[in-house]
């Protein structure tokens, strides 16, 4: 049985390819996800990917990650990384690894950008590596899962 990783997708991320292409490039969701498959596939693993611009379902979502036993969880959360203590509370109890992503250098834009409320939970932090920062936190979260 293949191991299972949820891709989880923030609040404004259906908007990739429209949305601020100098921060993000112009790739859209749907191409991310599709690159994030063909991964899957070669790592031979199985990934759902899910995006929502509502708090409320990323931590359902995440309560049934934990309640289905899922294997790992990569998540760019966009500016919910900043200040969701109920999507972090959420993370919390999983007990798997979490990687957290960001397609932009957090670290280099707005102040604000700065904090993340999910690093002291996380396994991991990747940015700035546009789209391939999806496929680094994949392959971080399969090596995170075998040790």
């Amino acid at each position: 049985m293949s191991k299972k990783f949820l891709m989880l997708h923030g609040v404004n991320h259906n908007m990739f390819g429209k949305r601020d292409p100098k921060q993000y490039g112009t790739i859209t969701l749907e191409e991310i996800n599709s690159n994030i498959q063909a991964l899957a596939n070669e790592l031979q693993i199985e990934v759902e990917a899910y995006q929502t611009n509502h708090e409320g379902e990323m931590v359902e979502k995440i309560h049934e990650a934990f309640l289905n036993g899922i294997d790992g969880v990569v998540l760019n959360a966009g500016a919910w990384t900043h200040y969701s203590y109920a999507i972090r509370d959420a993370l919390a109890i999983l007990t798997v690894p979490v990687v957290e992503i960001h397609m932009s250098n957090i670290h280099s834009r707005e102040e604000f950008r700065h904090t993340s409320v999910f690093a002291d939970i996380a396994t991991g932090q990747i940015s700035g590596f546009g789209e391939e920062s999806y496929l680094l936190g994949i392959r971080a979260a399969v090596a995170a899962s075998q040790k």
